[in-house]
């Protein structure tokens, strides 16, 4: 496949209004020592970007022409796209034309190479699958990123080419000024064009593409010598200089108008001379005006229509389609393409397509129909564009134009567009469809469900959308049915709870579920209560809650009702809960409730192995199923983790990334993908690991915003891993950096927020300040049950904190923290707290505390905190007999820890003979 067949839209609608490129010889240069250093002998095949800025009609659509046929012809793949005005709000519009023509026409071998594991994410989104599903959109921005990357791979040199970028769809714009980034370290070149009338909540992706800009030309209005050659070029060499002055006084020096310009003088046959320069401020008020008279008069009525139909069409006009929305024959319509392309307002593209010689005829035409014209032109097109095999994804644009008239079948075509336009992860386009059925507006009947999916749509991307909508559906008149309602219910919920309103969610649940009839629905809404209720971080009435959970799981063992997961009827005296795994939602809450009171860890996985039937999450409890969401399954891995069954956390935190990587979420489903597996990292003592998977969950926190609870387990679970790497003062300023600190946020954090924060404080040497902050978190813990302490070790830190001025409380709280942890007979969590007991004794006592937590720890998965008992332990030793050798097993085990700060302390006790 050659450059050219590989460029989407040929070389129409080029500039070729405006003749040769004046005074652009600067641009012209910069843009050729760009292609040079991509494709030269000694290039550098790293790619740059250049962008073209200025007015409307001051030649950036030449200037991408002329850096299109460079590219061609230095041997690039040219990679082209044009913005669209009416075309603005149709999802990835500017990917699919970049995109779609050279992997359409890869083979199968170049596809699988190209896609990798990401076609079914990316394709739909390309235009190259059918949609189906729903993706995350920063999932399709990061399939698009691996495809384009491994594309360039494969066709480089590459040249990026898209003009009118402020028009480009959101989709698109988002995509692209990430990759800007990701394309400096390639051999592609991206050229862009725009003004500078961007969209208020594009601004910010506007400005980070120009400050990127490795070459930036603003283009200036031409001077009059310049003007004065156009003239003459399009008149004759015999116009006067006065003429000439006065046709760019009147211009300005824009290359659009002035070309526009000398057509109506050319057609008025009017004499380029001194005397005739009265009429040319006349003339350019037509020509830049361009009104419905001046359009009929210039076309007539027949053609003037099959240019307004393809004005509704904009960037990508297909002559048939055009045809049957103005109602016109083939004989006709190709006359009027003819009458069209005569009169310089469309040309022919090398696909056989049209396109308007300017974005500024296109505006033009499509501004001079009358109103009940255009919207019955967009209703026509709708039809036409779907009949054509098209997709609603295309249609759905004229749909938004067309006025309400409470047409069902209006309501049916947008819902079905807004899940088309869900499935290729655009929600906002989806948003704007439901938005517009609503105003239609739909039967009463059907409205609750119409607000329904337009909360529901939004879930992923804007929880103050979701909330709004689902309240309003729910608070509708004619209601939801019982299923929807409970769902609705649910997601609400959620919504609320991910906004850091959990108090809210529980309460919500409860009281849905008091008017909810028996059944299924009020099963799951009762559970859903108990479930957002266990992420509070504060609850007066936990203990008891607790009890309602155990007493609540025992109720579902003898209540008469059973049903199975599809609905058919259990056997004779068996009771099933499979349908919305229920049973298996239960077993994982009240694994969870165990794990946080520090009970026994042999109940607490009793239950965890209960919910895992066959030793797989069951489907209700996947990590993509929405009937519970992600937090289930999440907690049961660190269920599994904190009773040190790493087996079972890894097997589930690794099935959280596969499965969320094919589906292509890459928002916050994946960043507590990555979180949960560098937790899983860090308690195994793989700290370089940890650190890695946990800046990338920050990274993806970072995407959705600060304060979000993702947000802040990132910031403390990494804070904790630099700090075991001995990099302490970087942990301390990505606390402060983050304002990881007190107000905490009502949902819990993990690790434990307050007591991370008083061990910072500890830490630093500011030991009142941390007992403070420790005494505090422990009494919000006990007030609430907690006495996990993996989690939340907060009473064997204060210990420390207290000890230098109160020796004995010190002891008494480590022994407390000991007590808690054998409770739990889980060996790293009695390692733990032993070791941070000796830290509070004097020998000999500190050295019994220690050899029996080296014997605990090593027995455990938690290689980090094993390692710094054997430190301790060789320190404490002195020059006692296997002080040494002890000394050098926390060494080796630190080291391959990634614990450097450790290491860097083992080895300076070894060298001052500390150790025997």
């Amino acid at each position: 496949m050659s450059a050219g067949e590989a460029e989407a839209g040929g070389d129409g609608g080029s500039g070729k209004e405006g003749g040769p490129l004046h005074e652009r010889e600067t641009e012209i240069r910069s843009a050729g020592r760009a292609i040079e250093a991509l494709t030269g002998p000694v290039g550098t095949e790293v790619g740059e970007l250049l962008l073209y800025t200025g007015a409307a009609g001051l030649g950036k659509t030449a200037m991408l022409t002329e850096v299109r046929r460079a590219a061609r012809r230095a041997g690039c793949t040219v990679l082209f796209a044009r913005g669209g005005q009416r075309q603005c709000h149709e999802p990835f519009h500017v990917v699919r034309q970049l995109v779609r023509p050279v992997l359409a026409a890869l083979s199968d071998e170049e596809r699988a190479r190209v896609f990798g594991p990401w076609e079914d994410v990316v394709g739909p989104a390309a235009g190259l699958l059918p949609p189906r599903g729903q993706l995350d959109p920063q999932g399709v921005r990061d399939g698009l990123d691996f495809v384009l990357t491994r594309l360039v791979q494969l066709r480089s040199p590459v040249a990026v080419i898209v003009d009118d970028l402020h028009w480009a769809d959101p989709e698109s714009l988002g995509w692209l000024a990430g990759f800007a980034v990701r394309a400096r370290e390639l051999p592609a070149l991206l050229v862009l064009a725009c003004r500078d009338e961007f969209p208020d909540d594009a601004l910010a992706l506007q400005r980070g593409l120009a400050d990127r800009a490795d070459r930036r030309h603003e283009l200036r209005p031409l001077h009059p010598a310049s003007v004065a050659h156009l003239v003459r070029a399009a008149l004759g060499v015999q116009a006067e200089d006065a003429f000439c002055r006065q046709v760019w006084a009147v211009t300005a020096g824009n290359l659009y108008e002035t070309a526009a310009l000398l057509r109506e003088v050319a057609d008025q046959r009017l004499d380029p001379v001194e005397e005739s320069t009265g009429q040319l401020r006349e003339l350019a008020a037509t020509a830049r005006g361009m009104t419905l008279r001046h359009w009929l008069e210039r076309l007539g009525p027949t053609v003037l229509r099959f240019a307004w139909a393809a004005s509704v069409l904009d960037t990508d006009i297909r002559p048939d389609l055009a045809a049957a929305i103005c109602a016109q024959g083939p004989e006709t319509a190709a006359q009027s393409v003819r009458e069209l392309r005569r009169h310089r307002v469309l040309t022919g593209t090398s696909t056989g397509r049209l396109e308007f010689v300017h974005p500024l005829v296109a505006t033009s035409v499509y501004q001079s129909m009358p109103p009940a014209a255009r919207t019955g032109m967009h209703g026509v097109a709708a039809v036409e564009i779907e009949n054509a095999g098209l997709g609603l994804l295309a249609a759905s644009r004229h749909l938004l134009e067309i006025l309400p008239e409470g047409d069902g079948e209006i309501v049916d075509k947008l819902r079905r567009a807004a899940r088309e336009h869900l499935a290729i992860g655009a929600p906002e386009a989806a948003q704007r469809c439901l938005r517009r059925a609503v105003s239609e507006p739909p039967a009463d009947e059907d409205r609750a469900s119409v607000l329904y999916e337009l909360g529901c749509s939004a879930l992923l991307t804007d929880p103050a959308t979701t909330v709004n909508q689902l309240r309003l559906a729910l608070a509708d008149p004619y209601g939801l049915g019982p299923e929807l309602r409970v769902d609705a219910t649910f997601r609400l919920a959620q919504a609320l709870a991910h906004s850091n309103r959990l108090g809210e969610a529980a309460a919500l649940c409860a009281e849905e579920a008091r008017r909810t009839g028996p059944g299924p629905g009020r099963l799951r809404l009762e559970v859903a209560h108990f479930m957002f209720a266990a992420f509070q971080s504060e609850d007066a009435e936990g203990p008891g809650r607790s009890r309602r959970l155990a007493e609540f799981d025992r109720m579902l063992g003898t209540v008469g009702l059973a049903f199975t997961d599809d609905g058919g009827d259990a056997a004779p005296g068996e009771v099933v809960f499979e349908r919305d795994g229920l049973a298996h939602a239960v077993a994982v809450l009240r694994c969870w409730d165990l794990t946080l009171r520090g009970v026994d860890r042999v109940e607490a996985i009793a239950l965890a192995e209960s919910a895992l039937p066959g030793g797989r999450l069951p489907r209700s409890l996947g990590w993509t199923n929405t009937t519970w969401g992600f937090e289930l399954p999440g907690i049961l891995g660190i269920s599994y983790l904190y009773a040190d069954r790493v087996d079972r956390a890894e097997e589930l935190f690794g099935e959280a990334v596969r499965a969320y990587e094919v589906a292509g979420w890459s928002g916050g489903h994946l960043g507590f993908a990555y979180l949960l597996t560098g937790m899983l990292r860090f308690r195994c003592g793989a700290l370089a690991a940890a650190e890695d998977y946990l800046r990338r969950a920050l990274r993806i926190a970072g995407r959705i915003g600060s304060g979000s609870p993702l947000h802040w387990d990132a910031v403390g679970a990494l804070a904790e891993t630099l700090a075991a790497r001995g990099r302490l003062d970087e942990a301390l300023e990505l606390a402060r950096e983050h304002a990881f600190g007190p107000p905490y946020p009502t949902v819990m954090v993990l690790p434990d927020a307050p007591t991370l924060y008083g061990r910072l404080l500890l830490a630093r040497g500011d030991g009142a300040g941390a007992a403070a902050t420790l005494t505090a978190a422990g009494a919000a813990l006990d007030a609430r049950g907690w006495r996990n302490t993996v989690w939340a070790p907060w009473l064997g830190h204060l210990a420390r904190a207290v000890a230098p001025e109160q020796p004995e409380r010190a002891r008494g709280l480590a022994a407390e923290a000991v007590r808690r942890a054998r409770e739990s007979g889980t060996d790293s969590a009695v390692g733990s707290a032993l070791r941070l007991c000796a830290a509070v004794h004097e020998r000999p006592r500190a050295t019994e505390l220690l050899a029996e937590a080296v014997g605990r720890l090593e027995r455990s998965p938690a290689r980090y905190e094993h390692a710094i008992a054997l430190v301790d332990l060789g320190e404490t030793l002195g020059t006692a007999v296997g002080a040494r050798a002890v000394l050098t097993r926390g060494l080796e085990l630190a080291t391959r820890c990634g614990a450097d700060g450790l290491a860097a302390r083992a080895c300076g006790l070894l060298r001052t003979g500390a150790a025997g």
